[in-house]
């Protein structure tokens, strides 16, 4: 059966934190709930796994495609690194309010203790004006015995570099950086596929059953970066109809396009998968001469690598998007 460009189910996550911009801005349908914090768009985290919801595929899941097609859908160099394991994760984010603040660690460690990848990630703010921020590592060079003075006295955010977000901010988050969305925030992630995340400080905030959330310091300080973040924020300018680069790592390329025009790319010569979501507009997507597939505001769609070259339209006057695959 010839692949096609995939759309999946969003799964969607309560939050704490979470709102309901989800609904308001890019038409999700969160059943009423007002805490969505977050919508899963592409995953294969055990347990979460994306089921397509589109097409002749409609049903199958994302572990089961690969199963069966293998470097045809990912990518030939991605499947001999990856094997069944899809490896980047993407979401929509949206924080009502702050997020606890948090590490992740780096593969090895990841490995050692949770049998996991690690998770570096990235983040591109959708929406923002400046009135909002974020936590993207420490402002000075400090040490974990200042770290933990800073947190028994109750001072711990004055070590941290916080960020005005405006939209189309860019910020790269490696394993070792502490971080945090604060509130206000819409924004797109893309990480690797990895659930593992070391909470430190919550601002003593209480759940649902009045318990304060669980912490991870203990695992926490032993990955912890605590040096000054040298490159917190990336604000890049384009041109129209043209990929601009926005991050480009080891884990992931990811592209941003701001289209007036149509445009072609050939995501076999990078032997890669890739994946397209829609931040702006409308626009269509599909092997030339084949089956076409349309992408509203706030959706995602997989486009398998054996589908050679593509073209891209935009429906819409002016059409946005983020471009991510692994080189």
């Amino acid at each position: 059966m010839e692949l096609y460009p995939l759309k999946f189910k969003p799964l969607y996550k309560e939050r704490i934190w979470g709102g309901n911009r989800l609904s308001e801005k890019f038409g999700k349908n969160l059943d009423g709930k007002n805490n969505i914090g977050e919508s899963w768009e592409l995953s294969a985290v055990e347990g979460n796994i994306s089921v397509v919801s589109n097409g002749v595929l409609a049903g199958n899941n994302l572990q089961e495609l690969i199963e069966v097609y293998m470097g045809e859908l990912v990518g030939e160099k991605v499947f001999e690194q990856f094997g069944l394991e899809f490896p980047l994760l993407v979401k929509l984010i949206d924080a009502n309010a702050d997020l606890s603040i948090q590490v992740h660690p780096a593969d090895k460690t990841a490995r050692e203790r949770h049998n996991a990848w690690g998770k570096t990630e990235m983040w591109i703010a959708l929406d923002g004006d400046g009135s909002s921020k974020l936590i993207s590592g420490f402002n000075r060079d400090t040490s974990r015995d200042e770290f933990l003075q800073k947190l028994e006295k109750g001072t711990l955010t004055e070590l941290f570099n916080y960020e005005q977000v405006n939209k189309g901010d860019v910020f790269f988050v490696p394993a070792g950086r502490v971080h945090a969305i604060c509130s206000g925030n819409l924004i797109a992630e893309i990480q690797q596929t990895s659930d593992v995340t070391y909470r430190i400080y919550d601002y003593g905030r209480e759940d649902q059953n009045g318990k304060g959330r669980e912490l991870h310091l203990d695992l926490a300080l032993d990955v912890i970066d605590y040096s000054k973040v040298k490159t917190p924020k990336k604000v890049v300018a384009g041109k129209e109809n043209e990929p601009l680069e926005l991050i480009k790592c080891s884990y992931f390329t990811t592209n941003r396009f701001e289209l007036t025009l149509p445009v072609e790319r050939d995501y076999y010569a990078f032997d890669s998968f890739a994946i397209l979501m829609c931040t702006d507009g409308v626009f269509e997507v599909g092997k030339v001469g084949g089956k076409k597939e349309k992408v509203t505001m706030g959706e995602t769609v997989l486009i398998p690598a054996g589908l050679n070259s593509v073209r891209i339209e935009p429906l819409s006057p002016k059409a946005g998007l983020l471009e991510v695959y692994i080189q």
